[in-house]
């Protein structure tokens, strides 16, 4: 893992400037590169685009029940450590982000004990943040 390189993920947004706001501003992304289709944004040393693309709606979103809990599939996010993620998280609360499934300690006791939650942008994509009570078990069985 002392090699990693930063990722490149592209996802799509029904309101371009609706997005904008929720990652620079909830989210506090800094903002790169953009043009009227797409804007580019640091998500914490890794590059995340937002492109307008029209909404295709589902009937049911998937998801898999994963301790107790009904998470949408498919997400993405980013794994930071306990203290930024308290900070993180109580900044969304304070800033009213609508949770999925509100901060709590997943596992707890057990190999992979982390702090997880899971929210959605405007366009309904679905993010989770979570922080390993020990990174080294990150991959552990």
């Amino acid at each position: 893992m002392s090699n990693l390189r930063p990722f490149h993920l592209a996802i799509p947004v029904d309101n371009l400037e609706k997005n904008r706001v929720f990652y620079r501003d909830i989210l506090e992304l800094s903002e790169g590169r953009s043009s009227d289709h797409w804007v580019d944004f640091d998500f914490f040393g890794h590059q995340l685009v937002i492109h307008l693309k029209e909404k295709i709606y589902e009937e049911k979103e998937p998801s898999n029940l994963v301790d107790g809990k009904d998470v949408p599939i498919p997400h993405f996010g980013i794994v930071l450590d306990m203290k930024t993620f308290k900070n993180f998280s109580e900044k969304l609360i304070q800033k009213n982000v609508s949770f999925i499934i509100e901060p709590y300690i997943r596992f707890e006791g057990q190999v992979g004990e982390q702090a997880t939650m899971f929210f959605k942008d405007p366009a309904g994509n679905s993010l989770e943040f979570k922080a390993f009570k020990d990174l080294t078990q990150l991959f552990a069985k």
